[in-house]
């Protein structure tokens, strides 16, 4: 859903690295990459992960790119960062290197810190819907069940019919899902109005496919985290009891 600016395009020309995510994530970086007439090397930092597929009919199976909701992937992502820092500028290899020994600190707190929440919620209150299917890692790892609304990992697939609507209105109801959850780069009145033909709360919204503004609760990588799994454990552990 993001829409490069000129701005963009000059930073592009003037990088001498660029990071992306890949697996089918930045679906305009291409064109955007050929017409900044950028020199930069490319980094995919997803490669060493092996990704989820998502299975939507019997002859299309998406590639899951939202790797990063799982600590153990953006240990492997922050892996591949460090090693082409070092390669692009070893005289400051050192320095380098002693930043990811520390952020990968973090990172095993982080995630020691979400097994802990997970292992908070009942089994089976861990059902997470959400308005497209963005925590598929999370949910692997932590045994939870996905509900995507879209039923698509891409947040641009046309809204769902009356048909499905209703399925995913009656599964949160035979269920008995306490809450479901917005997301911060979409338009809430799909995920308010299956709430409110649900009967169930709809928790402040989760950041899923980018991080929020300066000064908010999501505003670097770590309290991303900590604010999601946070907000999905209360709700679902102290929803509706």
């Amino acid at each position: 859903t993001y829409e490069p600016t000129p701005r963009d395009s000059v930073a592009l020309a003037e990088a001498d690295i660029l990071f992306e995510n890949g697996l089918g994530f930045e679906v305009w970086l291409n064109r955007l990459f050929e017409a900044s007439d950028s020199a930069a090397r490319r980094v995919v930092v997803t490669q060493t992960i092996k990704p989820r597929e998502l299975v939507v009919s019997d002859s299309i199976i998406e590639i899951d790119p939202h790797v990063w909701h799982l600590p153990e992937n953006a240990k492997l992502m922050v892996e591949a960062i460090t090693s082409a820092l070092e390669e692009a500028d070893p005289a400051n290899r050192s320095g380098y290197r002693a930043r990811h020994v520390a952020y990968v600190a973090q990172l095993n707190e982080l995630q020691e810190w979400i097994a802990r929440e997970a292992a908070s919620i009942p089994t089976s209150r861990r059902k997470l819907v959400t308005t497209h299917d963005t925590f598929g890692y999370l949910a692997d790892a932590y045994d939870f069940e996905v509900i995507s609304v879209l039923g698509s990992v891409s947040s641009e697939v046309a809204d769902p019919s009356a048909t499905q609507m209703a399925e995913v209105i009656d599964r949160i109801r035979s269920l008995k899902i306490p809450a479901i959850f917005a997301e911060n780069i979409l338009n809430p009145k799909l995920t308010q109005q299956i709430a409110q033909e649900a009967g169930v709360t709809i928790v402040p919204t989760l950041y899923t496919d980018a991080l929020g503004r300066s000064k908010s609760p999501a505003s670097d990588y770590l309290s991303m985290m900590r604010f999601n799994v946070r907000t999905i454990a209360e709700a679902l552990r102290d929803g509706g009891s």
